[in-house]
């Protein structure tokens, strides 16, 4: 589905101030002067300029920072409050005075301060909340909006509109004592409700993570002034029906988690509990949905694709696929899971809860052996892994043992991303959130461009997918069916170390998602809280929602691969004794599983005894 983002703040075109506003730049240096409105329309620029201190002094509405300082940050800088940045932030204030008149200072301002419901700029505030042009606005709008800029999150008219009037009367009552407005046209601004424009605002809440990524993209290909003043019509592949279900879920299962920790952590706390979702099409790699945490106007860090985080076991497909690039093959037995590996800090032998007994490839998988996965890695070079890896996508690992169990540091939209190669066949295509751009007089600027390369063999995508269906059906992601996701697919679970991340990466043949659930400074997310348990049923429900359409297509075996049936226990061709073995559980308990199973080999790598 292609969706347009219209929303990039045009409020002034060409021309700027002087064009737009006649009176605004001599009203912004005489502050403590009296000005006069009309009894039922105001500029906006001049309830801006009331509501802060005038530009000559430099006061600003946040924290004591100057206007300047709070445009440097919002276009160059993050909000970390360290000396670096607040050094950084000091010089390009600075060097933004020395460029720039007070005037074009303001009109950048206006155009990038952020209002809350994903909306930058007094056009896209405006016209979100109010489905009217800025020049529209009457003095209790403008009043409102000037409100919103201290705290978005607080003041949103979308989520508590007795506050959001309580502020704007603040605002109001201080243009009348500064004579900004005359004593009637005060008691009438004070008397009226306001009336949002709650179609148009319906959906603008819908996807602000997706879209502000959007929106750093687009500055960083076109520039500031082009994105915001240009105006641009861009096409972006958001599926709404999957973002609203995407977001649904995520709420949901953060509130479901809060109920089971032993204290609960209040939405508005200062480090809640957060979780991320990517969903995409592993054939285009357009992505259909993205959750970058549980509230957007609370926090603007987008965990999908600005955290870097270890994946645990969701690593370990990338492990065995590098193997299978070599000539292993799922039914190999991986043995010496209690040797210990050789590392900088000396000997060392990973906690597992997988068996520590020799098992196949595909076992160890849908066990998450993470002694298994260590020996494999051993076996199949870590360097070769991480050339693998980064074949899908995935940069900057550690050539460490432990890279078989996550070590390295990555983010969801990578992950989800690399996963995509496995659906599509071991085709590689990089993630694209725009799908088009034109410009106001409709000529094509941008145009994405699908762009494959092989990553992985046909057959080893096929085999890798083989064996991830069995953690769905029969292993750590079994949660998956218990909510009520049907549909053939695959995928992998990923706990970190004292449970501070909970990862699951799945995939039917046209739809990949990921999920992530932790917290932004990492602590344990609950005692015992495995990913199966925490994140599974989150991407369950979505997928359920997201597919409900959808045919129940399999996965394509390619002519590279050939079925063969071969012992369990040894991964050979079945004997007389396999036949008649009974196999038993975890616990000891025998069970009623067949000995011999089909397995799927590269044409060439069967077994031939």
């Amino acid at each position: 589905m292609t969706r347009t983002i219209a929303r990039c703040s045009r409020f002034f075109r060409s021309g700027g101030l002087k064009r737009r506003c006649p009176r605004c730049r001599r009203f912004w240096c005489m502050r403590s002067s009296p000005w006069k409105t009309s009894a039922s329309t105001v500029d906006l620029v001049r309830i801006f300029a009331a509501a802060v201190n005038n530009l000559r002094a430099h006061r600003a509405a946040q924290g004591g920072s100057t206007l300047t300082q709070q445009l440097a940050r919002q276009s160059f800088l993050t909000a970390d409050k360290t000396f670096r940045r607040k050094l950084k932030e000091a010089v390009l204030a600075w060097r933004l005075e020395r460029e720039f008149t007070k005037d074009q200072i303001l009109e950048m301002y206006l155009n990038k301060v952020y209002f809350g419901d994903g909306l930058y700029g007094v056009e896209a505030a405006s016209l979100g909340f109010f489905g009217k042009h800025a020049r529209d606005l009457d003095v209790a709008e403008s009043a409102l909006l000037a409100g919103l800029v201290k705290s978005p999150s607080t003041y949103a008219p979308t989520v508590n509109l007795d506050r959001a009037v309580s502020r704007r009367n603040v605002v109001l009552q201080t243009m009348r004592n500064s004579h900004a407005i005359d004593r009637a046209t005060y008691e009438r601004a004070v008397r009226s409700r306001p009336r949002l424009a709650d179609a148009l605002r319906s959906e603008e809440n819908d996807g602000q993570y997706f879209k502000e990524e959007v929106r750093k993209q687009l500055v960083q290909r076109f520039g500031w002034d082009r994105v915001y003043q240009g105006g641009l019509k861009v096409y972006t592949t958001i599926d709404l029906n999957m973002q609203k279900a995407a977001e649904a879920e995520v709420a949901g299962s953060l509130a479901e988690i809060e109920q089971r920790q032993l204290k609960r952590h209040a939405q508005g706390g200062s480090d809640p509990l957060q979780a991320a979702l990517v969903a995409m099409d592993p054939v285009t790699g357009e992505v259909r949905a993205l959750v970058g945490g549980r509230n957007f106007d609370q926090s603007r860090f987008n965990r999908a694709t600005q955290a870097r985080r270890q994946a645990g076991s969701a690593f370990k497909p990338f492990v065995y696929a590098a193997a299978l690039e070599q000539g292993f093959t799922p039914a190999t037995v991986i043995t010496g899971l209690d040797n210990p590996v050789a590392t900088l800090q000396g000997q060392w032998v990973p906690d597992d809860h997988g068996g520590d007994g020799a098992m196949t490839m595909r076992a160890a998988l849908r066990t998450s052996s993470n002694r298994a996965a260590v020996q494999m890695l051993q076996q199949a070079a870590i360097p070769t892994a991480v050339r693998y890896a980064q074949r899908l996508g995935i940069g900057s690992l550690p050539s460490v043992p432990s890279l078989a169990l996550g070590s390295g540091e990555v983010t969801l939209l990578s992950m989800t991303s690399a996963y995509s190669t496995f659906a599509n066949q071991g085709m590689a295509t990089p993630p694209s959130l725009i799908r088009r751009v034109d410009d106001a007089s409709g000529h094509v600027l941008f145009m994405s461009d699908t762009r494959e390369a092989r990553a992985l063999s046909e057959a080893t995508a096929f085999i890798m997918t083989s064996m991830m269906s069995d953690v769905i059906n029969a292993g750590t992601a079994w949660q998956a069916r218990k909510v009520g996701f049907t549909l053939p697919a695959a995928g992998k679970t990923g706990t970190t170390n004292d449970y501070h991340d909970a990862w699951f990466i799945g995939f039917t043949p046209h739809l990949v998602a990921g999920v992530w659930i932790g917290y932004d400074m990492p602590r344990t997310i609950i005692a015992n809280g495995y990913a199966g348990e925490l994140a599974v049923p989150l991407w369950g429900r979505f997928m359920a929602a997201a597919t409900r359409a959808d045919a129940p297509d399999r996965f394509t075996m390619p002519a590279t691969v050939v079925p063969v049936a071969v012992c369990r226990m040894s991964g050979k061709l079945p004997t007389d004794g396999c036949r008649g073995a009974v196999v038993y559980d975890a616990d000891g308990l025998p069970t009623d599983k067949p000995m011999v199973y089909t397995e799927y080999f590269v044409r060439g790598t069967e077994p031939t005894d």
